[in-house]
């Protein structure tokens, strides 16, 4: 089985970081360890200092360079990887995406109703690359930017309904959809180091959503254990940069 994450800067996570793929590599190692395969056409994490994703400084030295491979960009969303998904996934054949995106949608490019076009559109591509894939998609999590411009939170709330909506009108038997669950103990004060970007205890807690949406409704892998690991060395603090997803 061969998982593709798909995301934003939470997903790709820059130079220090461990990431939330390599919380969800640990696990999948666990539970389907010889029966998977990480696949994706990046390796790289967002260095600050180039503005763009040249670095290969994982917090994590037991990372192997094929886990560590993604579709994800900072700065991209559902706008980006619309017209990236199907030749991606005719490329690696990947059975089940790992989708965290929209909040950079929301935040930059499109409102609610063009951002969920651009699920449509991406799920579309993505299936006429594989008629069978499956895919996780998570909500969008509300940064700290939601807390005082109502606007972006009220659109934030409303993509995540439509999302739901989506989900639920393009889910098929052929290629499942699932929505995944935004951790109910996640706190972007405590789990995020500037708000939006997760620390080590907001990677665990977005590998356990995805990890346990696909254990309760397909019966595959098993239950997220890793919250239960040491946190490891905080990622690096924030560096004055505007926090983008």
């Amino acid at each position: 089985m061969r998982f593709l994450f798909v995301g934003d800067s939470m997903t790709i996570g820059r130079a220090g970081d461990f990431t939330w793929r390599y919380r969800m590599w640990r696990h999948l190692e666990t539970v389907l360890p010889g029966g998977y395969e990480i696949v994706g056409p990046r390796t790289a994490l967002y260095e600050t200092a180039d503005d763009a994703a040249t670095s290969h400084a994982y917090a994590a030295p037991d990372f192997p360079a094929d886990a560590r491979r993604h579709l994800a960009g900072w700065g991209e969303g559902w706008l980006h990887m619309a017209p990236l998904v199907g030749e991606t996934v005719a490329a690696t054949r990947a059975d089940v995406l790992l989708i965290s995106l929209g909040l950079i949608d929301l935040g930059f490019y499109t409102n609610s109703d063009q951002t969920a076009e651009n699920v449509r559109a991406f799920v579309a591509a993505a299936r006429a690359a594989n008629p069978r894939v499956r895919a996780v998609l998570l909500p969008v999590i509300p940064n700290v930017r939601a807390e005082y411009d109502a606007p972006f939170a009220a659109e934030c709330a409303r993509f995540n309904e439509l999302l739901a909506k989506t989900v639920a009108d393009l889910d098929s038997a052929a290629s499942p959809l699932l929505l995944a669950t935004i951790p109910e103990a996640y706190d972007i004060h405590a789990d995020t180091y500037d708000g939006t970007h997760p620390g080590p205890t907001g990677e665990h807690r977005l590998a356990a959503a995805f990890a346990d949406a696909m254990h309760q409704a397909w019966g595959l892998g098993g239950p997220y254990r890793g919250l239960a690991e040491p946190a490891g060395r905080p990622v690096s603090p924030p560096d004055g940069r505007p926090a983008r997803p």
